[in-house]
């Protein structure tokens, strides 16, 4: 799957992104519970980025600029008009070996 194809509210089979960016892990509370996030930038093999969120334990994975991860059964939202991934609750989120 291509950032292209990407849509909100469906779900991600399959993508792998090259990390372009990745932002420092936050602190997060909300009425649905409180933990930690991160972000990163990733761009497809086509060159289009689109943002990924990590969630609580996944913000420790060893995750730097330059590395590839493979979300798999992940998750599309919409967040300010922007397209975002998640691996949710069920999908997985792994670093590509080189």
């Amino acid at each position: 799957m291509n950032v292209k194809e990407l849509k909100p509210q469906s779900a991600v089979p399959e993508i792998v992104l090259e990390v372009t960016s990745i932002s420092e892990p936050k602190n997060f509370a909300s009425s649905r519970g409180s933990g930690r996030l991160c972000n990163f930038a990733g761009k497809d093999s086509e060159g289009k980025e689109v943002r990924v969120t990590l969630w609580n334990e996944q913000c420790g994975l060893p995750i730097k600029e330059g590395s590839k991860v493979k979300i798999e059964n992940g998750w599309c939202t919409e967040y300010n008009g922007e397209k975002q991934v998640s691996a949710g609750k069920f999908g997985t989120i792994n670093i590509v070996p080189e």
